[in-house]
């Protein structure tokens, strides 16, 4: 089996740092193939990251959902008032602190976390497609430690990753 040399061909800038390069092309095509799969249930990509965090989390600030998700806060505000216009999502003011929003998601979005499981074990499966039990563990496995030596490098380790 070849490869498509558009996939693969790696550009002479980056001949120091061939798995790197690899990684910012798995990152990028793992990611087009999340938003298709996610597409079928409405969202948006990185939206489902932020679901999730809401479904673990329950009622929550917004300013935490900002630092849990890891994005700019303008980025959230317009994602939170999407999945709030579409029922998934529920903000109030914080009766603790008026001046701070509790997010959390809505009971609607029971059907959304069933979709969204779907799609991530469509991903699961399509990007794993053709390795064995052995070397999917080995593929986490490598990949928890690049995930620590990056995490280590730039300071920037999310509480749970």
């Amino acid at each position: 089996m070849t490869s498509d040399p558009a996939c693969t061909e790696l550009p002479s800038a980056a001949r120091g740092g061939p798995v790197s390069h690899a990684v910012s092309r798995v990152a990028r095509l793992h990611r087009i193939a999340a938003g298709k799969l996610l597409k079928g249930a409405d969202l948006y990509p990185g939206q489902e990251f932020l679901m999730m965090y809401l479904w673990d989390a329950g009622a929550v600030r917004q300013s935490e959902v900002i630092k849990a998700v890891d994005l700019d806060p303008s980025t959230v505000t317009k994602m939170l008032q999407r999945l709030e216009q579409s029922g998934h999502v529920r903000r109030s003011p914080d009766p603790a602190d008026r001046r701070a929003v509790l997010v959390e998601a809505t009971e609607n979005s029971c059907a959304l976390l069933s979709e969204v499981e779907r799609a991530w074990t469509n991903l699961e499966e399509h990007t794993l497609a053709g390795l064995d039990t052995g070397e999917r563990e080995e593929l986490a496995r490598l990949l928890a430690r690049v995930e620590e030596n990056l995490c280590r490098e730039t300071a920037d380790c999310p509480e749970n990753h």
